[in-house]
């Protein structure tokens, strides 16, 4: 991703070079894929996100690099199973009762909605966390952070969607637990491209780095 001169400026003032890291290593890193559920990514779903399909081949690409470089791939999925109740805020005053009571059908378990497109290599040696709220690091919200710890991982990965929604709100999480944590601009969609590109601006500008997954296979070892 190519920042605007001043974003850069800004960033290398802060911390002194624009890309902190040089080399990743697998071994304690994590791609976290967030939300890519049909729920999300397929036409006739509530939360479609359209333009997210387009980055099911580079989320393919970075999975299977880190699976053969001995990292760690997480599936993340949102569940609205109980969420009238433990989201209730959510769910009564910031979304419309048709549209409340759509979400909880649609990202139910037991929904179609819930599962994980064919068109994405999910494979059994993958990690599956499932969480309640849009930050996966949110307290309460999931045990990625446990499942995190128990492998000794140091690094995080953010791919998937929304990137301005629950891939921001979790990487946020995870840079305030002390994971060095990178947003992978082309494995991440939002709806547009603007959300898109403000989003990762602002990360860039005080939480982490943005790389592209070339970028973050190139530095991998």
């Amino acid at each position: 991703m190519q920042f605007e001169p001043w974003i850069e400026e800004r960033v290398l003032a802060r911390q002194g070079v624009l890309h902190p890291y040089d080399t990743l290593d697998a071994a304690t890193t994590a791609f976290v894929i967030v939300d890519l559920q049909n729920y999300y990514t397929q036409p006739g779903y509530q939360g479609e996100c359209a333009p997210a399909r387009a980055i099911f081949d580079k989320v393919n690409q970075l999975a299977a690099a880190m699976r053969a470089k001995g990292g760690k791939v997480i599936w993340i999925k949102t569940s609205a199973d109980g969420a009238d109740q433990f989201w209730s805020h959510h769910h009564r005053h910031m979304l419309t009762p048709e549209r409340s009571a759509r979400r909880l059908l649609e990202l139910g378990s037991g929904h179609a909605g819930f599962a994980m497109p064919p068109a994405l290599d999910v494979q059994s040696g993958d990690l599956t966390v499932v969480k309640r709220c849009y930050s996966a690091l949110a307290p309460g919200a999931s045990d990625l952070d446990a499942v995190l710890k128990a492998h000794g991982l140091l690094t995080v990965l953010i791919g998937g969607t929304v990137t301005n929604v629950c891939c921001e709100s979790t990487a946020r999480d995870a840079m305030m637990l002390d994971y060095a944590t990178i947003m992978v601009d082309d494995a991440l969609a939002a709806v547009t491209p603007y959300e898109h590109v403000h989003s990762l601006n602002n990360w860039m500008l005080f939480f982490g780095d943005v790389l592209t997954v070339d970028e973050v296979v190139e530095r991998l070892v």
